[in-house]
């Protein structure tokens, strides 16, 4: 098995590892441990210094996995690519600190009811800016040369463990809440020092600047590309930013905090798809390389098929337990985003159904048309965040989040339709949807009881037993037919 190979399945594994622990830790652990509003600081402070780090990057991450092979000579020191790699973002993060501390009054003015509160740690948005942007860099740098588990595994797994036991210290009272903050920072700054030694470590750590460099690439090039990826990247950030923002901005901090966990909730629904896009990215890929139209027509149904299936069962799931959901926090401030988390579910459940179109996009001889589609998702949501949020609060953002993921999705997959030939439904998509409705409608008109772990187990219990029943016997997904015959050809040859 080659590096690639090897990198992949931990890679992988600790992806699975790592959401899982995030999920539980900012879900169940830190909303006990910190209130909505200090909760709603931290996510407010990751979104301002992600994007102003995206900002001053000026696309050089991306330009690192582009260009690096051009420069790959680790006795030659890479001609001298890794100073080059930090030195345009560094100059561009002295640019961006300067815009952040003379706009503080500005900043703090967006956030005028809480000031009392971001005022004190708003240094740390330049200090978490310039963490965040080494480790992206950094990060960058060590997929290039194919080394990606120890990076994986410091930011998946480390680092939320890290924030965990910071909050427990603040919790304990061996923190003041500024002092936790710091140590939020810090927790990047630390995966910063640990990935720069493993760097040394490998012997990859070549910071000696040469001319050399630039008689590799042209630096207008490395420029262009870069200030290219700069937007797609910058799009894709505020997707997943903004609302926070936009929330703490004109509701509370602590508004931004609830908003957060609702979101968090709802991320739960993606696991399955993200699972599939790993492979289905390489896989489209090569079938564009081939011309095999046939075999990605093919694939995209199967694979929207399947993410019908899992998504309806996962998003009914969440949504008919979340009483049980909110019940482990304990802090009944957080269930003022259930209607937020619902709202979520559908927009996300609909960017699964519509398949992979998004890669075919990227993946086409038209990948270009992925970043408009990306900005003009990112606008619709800055925009009718802007529209809605001050009308409906919580649920406003998140049905500004819905509305632009099935408005952006329903355009792609017509993009696909239309310049491809390719759409992934049949009759068997609403035949699905129709079952999962039935059976989420049957489980929740029953009588639960009020205990929550009795209320998950009728509730949950009988909507897979109806589900997968009618599944079954309609063989709306030939796959779930399929893998319950593995199953119990399996199951009799144990018995026999």
């Amino acid at each position: 098995m080659g590096i690639v190979q090897r990198q992949g399945l931990r890679n992988t594994l600790i992806s699975y590892i790592g959401l899982g622990i995030g999920f539980v830790s900012s879900t169940l652990v830190l909303t006990r441990l910190l209130t909505p509003a200090q909760l709603g600081l931290t996510s407010v402070l990751v979104s301002l210094a992600t994007l102003a780090a995206q900002l001053a990057a000026f696309g050089f991450a991306s330009t690192a996995l582009r260009y690096f092979p051009y420069f790959r000579n680790s006795a030659k020191g890479h001609s001298g690519f890794l100073p080059l790699l930090l030195g345009v973002p560094l100059l561009g993060f002295a640019a961006v600190a300067a815009a952040l501390w003379a706009g503080k009054s500005f900043v703090l003015s967006r956030f005028s009811s809480d000031a009392a509160l971001l005022g004190p740690n708003y240094p740390a948005i330049i200090l978490l800016t310039l963490a965040v942007l080494l480790l992206s860099l950094q990060d960058a740098y060590l997929k290039s040369l194919f080394y990606t588990g120890f990076s994986s595994f410091l930011q998946e797994i480390f680092l939320r463990l890290y924030i965990v036991g910071a909050a427990g210290l603040f919790w304990r009272g061996y923190l003041s809440f500024d002092g936790f903050v710091l140590a939020y920072v810090g927790g990047y700054a630390l995966v910063d020092v640990l990935l720069a030694a493993y760097l040394l470590a490998i012997g990859e750590l070549h910071l000696r600047p040469t001319r050399a460099v630039l008689r590799v690439r042209p630096l207008r090039e490395l420029l262009a590309f870069g200030g290219f990826a700069l937007l797609g990247n910058l799009s894709g950030t505020i997707m997943v930013t903004i609302d926070a923002l936009m929330v703490g901005a004109k509701l509370s901090l602590a508004a931004a905090g609830i908003y957060a966990i609702a979101f968090n909730i709802s991320t739960a629904l993606t696991l399955p798809f993200r699972a599939l896009y790993k492979t289905a990215f390489p896989l489209i890929a090569e079938y564009w390389k081939e011309g095999a139209m046939e075999k990605m027509a093919d694939f995209y149904a199967r694979t929207t098929r399947l993410n019908t299936v899992l998504g309806c069962y996962l998003a009914l799931g969440l949504g008919l337990n979340l009483d049980f959901v909110y019940g482990l926090i304990h802090r009944p401030a957080y269930a003022a985003g259930s209607v937020a988390v619902l709202l979520l579910l559908v927009g996300r459940l609909v960017d699964g159904i519509t398949g992979v179109n998004g890669i075919i996009v990227l993946t086409s001889p038209r990948y270009r048309f992925d970043l408009v589609f990306n900005a003009s998702l990112a606008v619709a949501i800055v925009a009718l965040n802007a529209l809605l949020i001050p009308r409906l609060g919580l649920a406003g953002a998140a049905l500004s989040n819905c509305l632009a993921l099935v408005g952006i999705n329903v355009l792609r997959t017509w993009f696909v339709w239309r310049t491809y030939g390719l759409q992934p439904f049949d009759r068997r998509i609403p035949l699905i949807g129709a079952l999962a409705a039935g059976a989420g409608l049957a489980a929740w008109l029953l009588p639960v009881p009020p205990n929550i772990w009795g209320a998950l187990l009728l509730r949950g219990g009988t909507l897979t037993v109806l589900y997968g029943a009618g599944l079954l016997l309609t063989g709306a997904a030939p796959e779930v037919n399929g893998l319950a015959a593995h199953g119990w050809a399996r199951l009799r040859g144990r018995r026999a």
